[in-house]
């Protein structure tokens, strides 16, 4: 049963000067997150056509870090795209050796916290594809958005089946990269724990028609918060399982 508040002493008499501050240093340094423990280190890959500086990585890296309460949400752009440059980008496999890099660069910075990678896109395709190669351990995988239908509309499913490591998919039910159909049936196959979150109504960037917002009584950022809720519920599960 618990005890009565008011007879229970105050923190600033359970604890002295010393280790509040000691306490509210390791908050800072990424302690105490939603996911317990030690905070997440997330790195998250953009998409094929824009960069980490689009409108839709800054407000997404924003909900996952404050989601997640992560040490850092780490973002990049592939070399492809930097600098102003805008090269149509390589095949997913000639991405991984750079994509590697930048996250035994985060490691480095961040020794000792759950690593976490976030993909949009293309930059899930390659999350998943350098999760495979082993190099790193990882806690978890998100990928926003997965493109599983390739240009000439064959399922890309090899990567995800070779997959161990915790996967998330957060899906729009209109994306025509990734018919849910297929992903279902990839899913099923797959031999690591995963998990699908549907975006009624979004596309593969997660929009939501005007048409069908009204219809459903729902809007864009409520969509948004429940597929960031999802996420870290995930996160949480596939942490505490590592």
């Amino acid at each position: 049963m618990a005890s009565d508040p008011s007879t229970r002493p105050s923190k600033r008499n359970r604890k002295g000067h010393d280790e509040e501050s000691e306490e509210r240093s390791a908050e800072k340094a990424g302690e105490g997150s939603p996911t317990s423990g030690k905070s997440p280190l997330v790195v998250f890959a953009h998409g094929a056509g824009a960069p980490s500086s689009s409108e839709w990585m800054i407000r997404w890296k924003k909900m996952l870090e404050e989601a997640l309460g992560a040490v850092e949400v780490v973002t990049f752009d592939y070399p492809y795209i930097s600098g102003g440059k805008r090269k149509a980008p390589p095949k997913a496999e000639k991405l991984i050796d750079y994509h590697l890099e930048v996250i035994k660069s985060a490691l480095l910075k961040h020794p000792g916290h759950p690593l976490v990678l976030v993909g949009k896109s293309m930059g899930s395709r390659v999350s998943c594809m350098v999760a495979s190669a082993g190099d790193v351990s990882i806690s978890a995988i998100v990928c926003l958005g997965y493109p599983l239908k390739g240009m000439n509309g064959s399922v890309r499913d090899e990567t995800l089946l070779k997959l161990t490591i915790p996967t998330m998919f957060v899906q729009g039910s209109k994306d025509s990269l990734c018919p849910l159909d297929k992903l279902e049936a990839t899913i099923k196959k797959m031999k690591c724990m995963s998990n699908l979150h549907v975006i009624d109504g979004g596309d593969h960037s997660f929009k939501i028609g005007k048409k069908f917002l009204e219809s459903s009584g729902s809007n864009q950022d409520e969509a948004e918060r429940n597929a960031v809720k999802a996420i870290l519920d995930f996160v949480i599960r596939a942490i505490k399982g590592n």
